[in-house]
């Protein structure tokens, strides 16, 4: 994860041992680069990567990190293939948290896939911003297309609805992943 703060830091090495002996356990500082002063975490990201993951066989030492599947196998072709169609839309109320204060629901999906890899399934998506809840909506829904619950057609007239109660129940949130934050090469000094 990204984040910003204001700061005069003289030395970067000895800030990061600082600020790493406050913070808990489970945060870690390992980086810092020196930004315009306007510039944004959030605000001036141009494309972020999140993963979810997913897996069959019960495993405690994947517990708060996959979701477990404790039921019958999941039909990835269909999934990929409704996963396909993220890329044809634009709108994604149908994902969005109700009465969030987007200002827009409007997203570019630039790649959406499901990997499977022995037992574990891996869901990459990657978008130029992300709605509250958006990637869980989004999986959740697919894993009902992988159960044969939602048709392809379906999942289409899901989004096409524009309305978040016909889409599916959330992913569990232990399974998500933000893997990669891409930013303009402009806001680095």
């Amino acid at each position: 994860m990204t984040a910003h703060l204001d700061a005069h830091i003289e030395n970067k090495e000895i800030f990061i041992f600082r600020v790493n002996s406050f913070l808990p356990n489970e945060i870690a500082v390992h980086d810092l680069k020196e930004v315009h002063p306007a510039a944004h975490a959030r605000f001036d990201a141009i494309e972020r990567s999140y993963q979810y993951k997913i897996h069959y066989n019960k495993n405690p030492f994947k517990n708060n990190l996959s979701w477990h599947w404790n039921y019958e196998r999941l039909n990835l072709e269909k999934m990929n293939l409704a996963a396909q169609k993220l890329l044809e839309f634009n709108d994604f109320t149908s994902f969005a948290r109700l009465h969030a204060d987007n200002k827009t629901n409007f997203c570019d999906v630039r790649s959406a896939v499901w990997i499977e890899d022995g037992e574990n399934l891996t869901f990459k998506i990657v978008a130029d911003r992300f709605l509250r809840n958006m990637v869980r909506s989004i999986v959740g829904t697919l894993v009902e297309v992988g159960q044969e619950k939602v048709s392809l057609e379906q999942f289409i007239d899901i989004i096409e609805k524009k309305d978040r109660k016909f889409a599916s129940a959330s992913a569990p949130a232990h399974g998500l992943f933000l893997t990669q934050v891409k930013y303009p090469k402009e806001i680095f000094t």
